[in-house]
């Protein structure tokens, strides 16, 4: 029976799409040892965690490389390949999730909730009550979008429908800008906005973008929030405007170091919301990731290729090693 492992279980509608095509198995460590020694034997591998490139060159009956999600930087693309080895993804199911995300941290910042909620707690009504006269509304603010694909799209379409603002952003396409959007480069970006999202992938273009640079270019009251990838950031730097209040706050949900250190700075900061790299999982968005990986594993189990295909050079080398209708 062919095998199909995956790093983290699955939604239920998922798992079932799953029964009939093969043995489903979570992998039971995340350590590339582990991974690499439960994978040899498996024909698919679902990804919501990263993959050690020696993962590929012993797993000889493996077929395809499957994310639960879009972001490719947890596959090695280029070991895969080397392989023969399908890489494919589920993009945009989960842009709802994340963009709702981004606009509950960007309404708490400004409403400084963590604070407030702290306060009221430990000191009472009017303690917690007297935060309310340095807090801000979203109406009218500019938003700077970072990455416009689906998730940078969701937001910008939220922000301007549902909060009045003003929707700036910088991508590397060249694509007509969406309704009530307008481009503007990334230096431009980072000094006319109130609020930065980071929605861009991780690529060599983009680690280290947010550098120290650009965040003294930031506003004073300007606030960062990162649902991209932590390496897009300069940590040192953006602790270092924290601490002098060079900015006004940030919104973080991914790090450089997964998990984040339980002693690290950010953890210290009223003014930062930290969350475990959670914008985008959601019942909605599990399920809608769950079955799309599905989907393209029964797909590839049938001989056929993925629809999302991410890495297409590697289709001769694959059909070498499984003809079709093998």
């Amino acid at each position: 029976m062919r095998k199909i492992l995956s790093t983290h279980p699955l939604h239920p509608r998922a798992t079932a799409m799953l029964a009939g095509a093969g043995r489903l198995a979570i992998a039971s460590a995340l350590d590339p040892k582990t991974l690499t020694s439960e994978a040899l034997d498996a024909d698919i591998v679902i990804v919501r965690a990263p993959l050690p490139p020696e993962l590929f060159q012993g797993a000889v009956n493996l077929r395809a490389a499957i994310r639960h999600g879009a972001g490719l930087d947890m596959i090695p693309v280029e070991a895969a390949t080397a392989a023969g080895v399908l890489v494919a993804n589920v993009p945009a199911v989960n842009a709802r999730s994340v963009a709702e995300h981004v606009m509950f941290v960007a309404l708490a910042l400004l409403r400084r909730f963590r604070v407030t909620d702290r306060d009221l707690r430990a000191k009472g009504w009017l303690a917690g009550r007297e935060h309310a006269n340095s807090t801000s509304e979203l109406a009218g603010k500019t938003i700077g979008i970072v990455g416009l694909g689906a998730v940078g799209q969701a937001v910008g379409h939220i922000a301007a429908h549902g909060f009045d603002l003003n929707v700036v952003a910088t991508t590397r396409s060249l694509r007509p800008a969406p309704e009530r959007v307008g481009f503007l480069s990334i230096d431009a970006l980072v000094e006319q906005s109130d609020i930065i999202v980071l929605c861009c992938p991780l690529t060599e273009e983009t680690r280290g973008l947010i550098s120290r640079e650009r965040i003294a270019r930031m506003k004073p009251n300007a606030l960062l929030i990162n649902v991209s990838r932590g390496p897009v950031v300069d940590d040192e730097a953006l602790i270092e405007a924290l601490r002098e209040d060079r900015i006004g706050g940030a919104a973080l949900d991914v790090f450089s170091t997964q998990p984040l250190p339980p002693n690290h700075p950010y953890f210290g900061f009223d003014n930062v919301i930290v969350t475990p790299h959670m914008a985008g999982i959601t019942e909605e968005s599990m399920m809608r990731m769950g079955v799309g990986a599905a989907g393209e594993a029964l797909l590839v189990l049938a001989g056929k290729l993925p629809i999302n295909l991410r890495n297409p050079e590697v289709i001769e080398h694959y059909r070498r090693r499984f003809p079709a209708g093998d």
